[in-house]
């Protein structure tokens, strides 16, 4: 755990505290291989979406206000059931919630792919939604639940570049796909993964017997939280759609009553769904921050580059794909070196030099907007930086809970995760607005693009004072659930 110079948080009921043989060893690999794939899924889910609108929406027969809800029928259940999917995972199991949202993902993926009018796709969308919300933390609270020590840093620098990179990776593929076979195919491609995964986990992630305690879901602080947050996001998205200002604005005020509505259950409830005291720690504060602002600048910067690309340049989307390669392998290889140096110097010097590497990368490409290869250069070390800002935020936040919490400690940083890349894509849209409805224009692209570095700068700042510091104890037990 962290030295932090304040309460710590102690693990209980720890199974396997023996050194694992190869074998065991080779098999969390394997399983943390099989996991990051189901989340590689859900990530590309996002990002395709924004490359075969288009397609889609003339297939389809959908103008653009009907065609962005292809991505917000995915996103709201998404953000909004996290928290339910996370303490479900801690009562019944991380490996037995995985299959179910795994399941379920993958059937709404098929749905999709056959989809003939909007009605069916969006129900697909929302059921994708609903089974990302269950795997997804429950995934995470299984890889840092199978590792200890430095092989945990290890494994969550893999879990964090593969959410990053993902976000890069699916423009490349959305752009393949939509060229090629077409946009159904987006959604198909999931349908093989999901099986596999599905077929091969459970000979490699072994159930492990949780006891309850009695313990129940608290079903009205699930339907509260997905009011919430479903509210605030759909509020965030919709700055970018034909609703007026004030609209968006009212949403998000409006999302602060089933929130406000949510602490007072959980602080009375008996079963709460949500520890509050788990939020209220530093650590996970932290974690919170550094992920809320690192998908803000990722996906945010992402999106700029797509339109700079695609809108300026006249670029087409398997082209664009292509040129998100650098970028991707830029945030592998940020997470690849964020996870060692976290683990050898502490999570608050990643993630301040992580902002300012953004920063840099992001006023580069301001700069040098008409230069393409130093606008995808700019973007690729923004890239590189926050790779290994992900690495810091999920460690900090894992790193302080014990067992019994892992899958709604998880629950809360994809949370914000989600919360991130709708403020970053939605506050950039505002900000660029200018060039997007007028792509030959530069004045929105750079504007934006400053704003992201200024951000950066600012949050490296925090991330200075507010990151706690020290590094994760090598030695820190594995936990079982």
């Amino acid at each position: 755990m962290y030295d932090l110079g304040g309460t710590v948080s102690h693990p209980i009921s720890t199974i396997g505290h023996h050194a694992p043989g190869h074998e065991q060893s080779r098999g969390r690999w394997l399983a943390l291989a099989l996991l990051c794939a189901a989340q590689f899924m859900l990530i590309l889910d996002i990002t395709v979406m924004n490359v075969a609108l288009p397609q889609l929406g003339r297939d389809l027969g959908l103008d653009s206000a009907a065609a962005s809800w292809a991505i917000t029928a995915y996103v709201i259940p998404f953000a909004g059931l996290l928290l339910f999917g996370g303490r479900l995972a801690d009562l019944f199991g991380s490996r037995r919630v995985v299959l179910i949202g795994l399941v379920i993902f993958t059937a709404a993926s098929l749905l999709a792919g056959f989809a003939a009018d909007t009605s069916t796709l969006l129900l697909a969308r929302a059921a994708q939604g609903i089974g990302a919300a269950l795997l997804s933390p429950a995934a995470l609270a299984t890889v840092t639940g199978r590792f200890s020590g430095a092989e945990r840093h290890r494994a969550l620098a893999t879990w964090g570049a593969v959410g990053a990179a993902g976000a890069a990776v699916g423009v490349l593929i959305g752009g393949l796909l939509t060229e090629g076979p077409g946009w159904r195919w987006i959604f198909f491609i999931n349908v093989p993964i999901g099986i596999v995964v599905a077929v091969l986990l459970p000979l490699v992630v072994p159930a492990v017997r949780v006891v309850r305690g009695g313990r129940r879901v608290d079903l009205i602080g699930a339907l509260l939280a997905t009011l919430g947050v479903g509210t605030l996001i759909y509020g965030i998205t919709s700055f970018s759609t034909d609703l007026p200002p004030a609209g968006s604005l009212a949403l998000i005020a409006a999302a602060a009553v089933p929130f406000v509505l949510f602490v007072v259950r959980e602080r009375t409830a008996k079963d709460p769904l949500l520890d509050l005291a788990i939020v209220g720690r530093r650590p996970m504060q932290a974690g919170i921050v550094v992920m809320l602002a690192a998908s803000a600048l990722l996906v945010g910067s992402f999106f700029l580059l797509s339109f700079v690309l695609q809108g300026h340049h006249g670029w087409s989307p398997l082209a664009t794909g292509v040129a998100f390669l650098p970028v991707a392998l830029a945030t592998l290889v940020g997470a690849h070196l964020g996870g060692n140096l976290v683990a050898g110097k502490g999570a608050r010097p990643v993630a301040t030099a992580a902002f300012l590497l953004t920063a840099a990368g992001t006023a580069t490409a301001a700069l040098h907007l008409e230069t393409i290869p130093l606008l995808i250069a700019g973007v690729s070390v923004a890239a590189l930086g926050l790779g290994g800002a992900f690495v810091a935020a999920t460690t900090t936040a894992m790193s302080h809970v014990a067992p019994q919490e892992m899958g709604i400690a998880s629950a809360i940083i994809n949370t914000f995760h989600e919360l991130g890349v709708a403020v970053g894509v939605a506050s950039l849209s505002v900000i660029a607005a200018a060039s997007l409805n007028a792509p030959q224009t530069t004045g929105g692209f750079i504007a934006a693009y400053s704003a992201v570095a200024f951000t950066a700068v600012v949050i490296a700042l925090v991330a200075l004072v507010f990151v706690p510091v020290g590094k994760p104890a090598a030695n820190a037990p594995r936990f079982m659930h």
